[in-house]
């Protein structure tokens, strides 16, 4: 391996272990998943706690401003085969660990007293579930910095388009994220051309745009019944 390719091993081992050590702490936090409120209270509290401990940090070396601003924004430009081969080869992990459990999360649409009933290791699940997204989610954030709302978006647009099993959902939503992803980088290139706008701005106003026209949707419809 290139030593391009053990840097980017590096800072996507550095971006799991923060993602798990941001997890552990809002569960903490919010005493456990039962509670939706609290889990998304403690979620935003240890947000804002790390994004501060981050500038703190880049306060310390005024150098790594520009760096962290660029990481911040998000950009395709960081991407070279080094991190397209780490992403390429988390993808396939992750994918095939969730595969694994999406029986469970099956069950678990049913509800969890179901899911238990049914015999289903929804612990281990849970624990399992949330390391594979810490791994996955750390890896593209080390690479490309923040892309907002891509994550949310494809799910959902999947869900209001195919009736479908967890294990198809899986696949089509990482597909579709994909999707989305090269749609809005081309669409930043041409938006401020000759400069490029950086796509995780984009990703934030057309993806927060889109979720929060579902929630309006979903208010109007449950209005009308």
């Amino acid at each position: 391996m290139t030593l391009a390719a053990w840097e980017r091993l590096g800072s996507t081992g550095a971006a799991f272990v923060g993602a798990m050590v941001a997890v552990g702490l809002t569960l903490m936090l919010s005493r456990g998943m039962q509670h939706t409120f609290r889990l998304l209270l403690a979620g935003v509290v240890v947000g804002v706690v790390l994004a501060a401990l981050a500038s703190l940090v880049a306060l310390l070396d005024p150098g790594m401003w520009q760096t962290l601003q660029s990481f911040m924004l998000g950009s395709a430009s960081m991407l070279d085969r080094a991190a397209c081969a780490v992403m390429g080869l988390v993808l396939m992990l992750c994918w095939g660990v969730s595969t694994w459990w999406a029986r469970v999360l099956d069950a678990l649409h049913l509800g969890e007293d179901t899911a238990r009933s049914l015999g289903m290791p929804l612990a281990w699940a849970r624990w399992g579930l949330i390391a594979t997204l810490s791994l996955a989610t750390g890896t593209a954030v080390a690479q490309m910095g923040l892309i907002a709302f891509i994550g949310l978006a494809a799910p959902h647009a999947v869900r209001t388009t195919l009736l479908l099993t967890h294990a198809g959902l899986l696949l089509l939503s990482a597909l579709m994220g994909g999707v989305l992803l090269l749609a809005s980088d081309i669409l930043a290139r041409l938006v401020w051309a000759p400069q490029e706008l950086p796509v995780g701005v984009l990703t934030a106003v057309l993806g927060g745009g889109y979720l929060l026209w579902l929630m309006y949707r979903g208010q109007g419809a449950g209005g009308g019944r």
